[in-house]
């Protein structure tokens, strides 16, 4: 009997339907052991000698793949073909060398890119040994991001609060989203205007815009003024112009290589709006397969460009049914990646079987886009050259001093742009609007005619900042400058939300103060971690230890010392927040345009600004020198984030009571007060999220001071409905039922009819009724040996898997709504190993009615589990 050990439930079923009856085909569920989360895991004291642990999910997992091993004649480690897959089969050797399940077994290592019954035989009949190249690549890199994890994060802990965790590859991308926010908040808008023309030449009207202006050539920038553009637009009424040149150039655009991992989640975030871990989960399930046609795509993890000669074949069988010879070109297309430290080692991301039509399938929603994306990219990167005739006009005044030029393009033949057209993130489009518009189609002109000028438009602009990065634009630059690898991002990208570090905002990255100041001190203090090219050129020795031309323990050793001395002199220094206050003051504290010291205190005048850290309060922010006299705060952003005032201050009067109201800053924020002559307690409301106390106004306070108020009487009780602001955000109220609205500004406008709604819905989340049970996210079928339903479920502490009385959490960051029953499976039986006592008491239940009485240690047994596991899980630094 042969064992083929595979990472997933869903891979091992879809193979073992290719594998004859002297196969068992049987899933290490992922990675089956790690370093643990405790300092000491990483010796570099015992030359880097690390430290494993078994996961306790894992443990039964292993004891059946070691009795199934001592079975087998052969074994076959059939993991993904990737560093990560070289290291799982690593781990399950080595466990089941240590629990003596192989004895004189015959071990093997085989991969394939595509989950297919060719691909999958192809491989068993040409096996290998382990690469430990690959897995001593896997080795350093998990040893690099466990140093750098479990010494910076200490250092974050004890200097700065609020600070949680620093990563090695986490912390660069962190850097590059506070870089791009200083580039906005240092950018000064710059006014210029452009001036376009629409003329006749014995033509259908066309337009055309200023190239030349008092005989000088004009680019974008260079008309700074309204009197500028004036002066233009008068000299084009009053001029008489001449067709001098009328110039056709046809052009091709060639289309973009099939995917990798990177383009694929850069361009489903632009084209689908998924994020990276949407994107990877949908292609994981793409590549194990769905049904019994097997795997979709091929390995989902790469950043090769190339295609199989097979599949560039079946490629342009397809092209030539589909679209016809012409859509064919001459010679199949090759591609080579430009991304640094590429490793081009597998082919790129593709269907399996391209003549596989998207409208043939039908799968879910995310998996249905996902792979029609990725077909039609795949089609078109064989697919001919995009051709088109590209005309500019060029017309000059009588005098040569005024220039105008006309520009427009007609595709003559689709070829690519007739499947697929890639998307552009925000800076091209940025680059595109700088130039002339070339899409526009042209009448027929010809040169030396006259051309008369209908009318002239002056336009003002104004130049804009960089835009933010989105998760496609960061994962594009990240790999760009050859940081991380792609199958990291999506965890990169979700460690910086997670921590707290970033914000977004309409699908943008938005650092938060904590993560600025997290990036200052890195730059501060250890500024070589945080460089690009450092970071990029650890990625290369990586890179080097998997080829074979670089001994892992020999980069371990050269890195860790120069870090362990710079980590020991930061934790020695003394008056951390003192340095970083007078190293980052510049960007602090910036310049003003009269003059005045930027660190003079806007509230009292005569204190001056300082970085201030409150350990107690797990936070930093910029306070006054004359504090507690004076309490002026704010964050920060600089221009771009409003300083909060720190003093009471008085905002009008109520006219309908006569009386101030005062806006106040309290223990847990701004709120504000009035009180009338018949309150024995003055009105009081907090400043919703978002509203800022500096630029408060006295109707944005009254409007506060008025909640709760009455919305109407609810159509099937006649109780009322209010609507007000409470400790959780804004909400609408009806017979002690809760419902939130989506901001403060509907509090003020929610009609009857949209609060009936809201409340409506969120009474049918809830329970049917006391005792009821609530309805399952999703069904999973019967229990194989219990017979028991089940259930994913939504529960008060998070979604959780349930059968009979066996309630198991799903581990975090796992979708409810894609819980397979093999997954579900080991999460209850490790639950139920877990509390023998409970699952005994719920044996004797039925026997006898004494039993009931013994639930209350039962339950108090239950009540101090949550307790447990908060302890055992502490803050964890970033393993990236």
């Amino acid at each position: 009997m042969n064992l083929v050990i595979v990472e997933s439930p869903a891979k091992a079923k879809t193979i073992n339907k290719y594998l004859g009856s002297d196969y068992e085909v049987l899933a290490s569920y992922g990675h089956v052991r790690d370093l643990p989360s405790k300092d000491g895991s990483v010796k570099p004291d015992d030359d880097f000698s690390m430290e494993w642990e078994i996961d306790p999910k894992a443990s039964k997992r292993m004891g059946e793949l070691a009795e199934a091993a001592k079975r087998a004649d052969r074994v076959i480690l059939a993991t993904d073909p990737d560093r990560e897959g070289e290291a799982i089969s690593w781990h399950v050797l080595d466990i089941l060398t240590k629990k003596r399940a192989l004895k004189d077994t015959e071990v093997q290592r085989v991969t394939f890119n595509a989950i297919t019954k060719s691909a999958v035989l192809e491989a068993m009949a040409a096996p290998r040994q382990l690469d430990m190249e690959l897995v001593e690549a896997y080795l350093a890199r998990r040893a690099l991001d466990y140093l750098v994890g479990f010494t910076l994060s200490p250092v974050l802990w004890r200097k700065l609060p609020g600070a949680r965790s620093a990563g090695r590859v986490q912390s660069v991308a962190l850097r590059i989203v506070v870089d791009r926010e200083l580039e906005i908040e240092r950018f000064r808008a710059q006014e210029y205007w452009s001036v376009e023309a629409d003329l006749v030449a014995d033509s259908p009207p066309f337009t055309t815009r200023l190239v030349k202006h008092q005989g000088k050539r004009i680019q974008r920038l260079d008309i700074p003024s309204q009197a500028v553009a004036f002066a233009a637009r008068d000299a084009i009424q009053s001029g008489e112009f001449t067709i001098t040149s009328v110039e056709k150039k046809p052009t091709k655009r060639s289309p973009a290589p099939p995917f990798t991992t990177s383009t694929l989640q850069q361009e489903a975030s632009r084209k689908l709006g998924f994020d990276a871990q949407r994107t990877m989960r949908a292609a994981q399930k793409l590549y194990e397969g769905v049904d019994e046609t097997g795997g979709l795509i091929t390995y989902m993890r790469t950043d090769g460009v190339q295609t199989t000669p097979e599949g560039i074949a079946q490629a342009r069988e397809v092209i030539a049914e589909r679209f016809g010879a012409p859509f064919v070109p001459e010679t199949p297309r090759y591609y080579k990646s430009k991304a640094k430290n590429a490793q081009e080692a597998h082919e790129a991301i593709r269907p399996t079987n391209i003549a596989r039509h998207p409208d043939s399938l039908r799968l879910e929603s995310d998996l249905q886009r996902l792979y029609e994306l990725i077909w039609k990219r795949m089609v078109a990167s064989q697919m001919e050259s995009a051709r088109m005739d590209r005309t500019t006009v060029e017309i000059e005044s009588s005098d040569g001093q005024t220039g105008l030029r006309a520009t427009g393009q007609v595709v003559t033949f689709d070829g690519f742009l007739a499947v697929y057209e890639e998307g552009r993130d925000e800076r091209q489009k940025g680059a595109a609007e700088d130039e002339e518009d070339s899409s526009t189609r042209l009448p027929t002109l010809k040169e030396g005619a006259r051309a008369k000028v209908e009318a002239v438009r002056t336009d003002q602009h104004f130049t804009e900042p960089p835009p933010r990065y989105s998760e496609a634009t960061l994962v594009k630059k990240l790999e760009e400058l050859g940081i991380g690898r792609p199958s990291t991002y999506a965890s990169i990208l979700t460690t910086l939300r997670d921590r707290q570090y970033v914000r977004m905002d309409k699908s943008r990255f938005i650092p938060e103060d904590t993560g600025r100041l997290v990036t200052a001190f890195l730059e501060q203090f250890f500024g070589q971690w945080v460089e690009y090219d450092f970071t990029a050129a650890l990625e290369t020795q990586l890179d080097e230890v998997s080829a074979g031309d670089l001994d892992w323990k020999v980069l371990l050793r050269d890195f860790w010392k120069q870090l362990k001395p710079a980590t020991d002199t930061v934790i020695a220094r003394q008056g951390v927040i003192d340095e970083l206050d007078e190293a980052i003051g510049p960007f602090l504290f910036q310049p003003k345009d009269d003059g005045t010291d930027p660190r003079q205190c806007p509230v009292c005048g005569t204190g001056r600004l300082h970085l201030k850290a409150s350990f107690k309060m797990k936070s930093s922010f910029i306070g006054c020198s004359n504090y507690p006299e004076c309490r002026y705060t704010r964050g920060f952003g600089g221009g771009a984030v409003e300083a909060e005032t720190g003093t009471d201050r008085e905002l009008g009067v109520d006219p309908a009571t006569g009386q101030p109201v005062h806006l106040k800053i309290g223990r847990f924020g701004p709120y504000v007060e009035t009180a009338a002559p018949d309150e024995e307690k003055p009105r009081r409301s907090s400043l919703p999220k978002g509203w800022s106390a500096a630029s408060l106004t006295l109707d944005q306070a009254l409007r506060l001071l008025a909640l709760p108020r009455e919305v109407g009487i609810h159509p099937e009780d006649g109780k009322p409905i209010t609507a007000g602001l409470g400790r959780y955000g804004p909400f609408v109220l009806h017979a002690g039922t809760y419902a939130n609205v989506a901001d403060i500004d509907e509090v003020f406008e929610v009609g009857l009819n949209r609060a009936v709604v809201l409340l409506a819905e969120k009474r049918a989340g809830k329970f049917a009724g006391r005792g009821a049970a609530a309805a399952p996210l999703k069904d999973l079928g019967a229990h194989p040996e219990t017979g028991e339903p089940v259930h994913v479920m939504a529960g008060r502490f998070g979604p959780y898997v349930k059968s009979g009385k066996v309630n198991a959490t799903l581990p975090r960051g796992t979708v409810p709504e894609d819980l397979t029953m093999e997954a579900a499976l080991p999460l209850l039986a490790a639950k139920a190993l877990a509390s023998p006592g409970k699952k005994a008491a719920a044996k004797k239940a039925p026997a006898k009615k004494p039993a009931a009485k013994k639930a209350a240690p039962k339950a108090t047994a239950a009540k101090k589990a949550p307790a447990k596991t908060k302890a055992a899980a502490k803050a964890k630094p970033a393993a990236d």
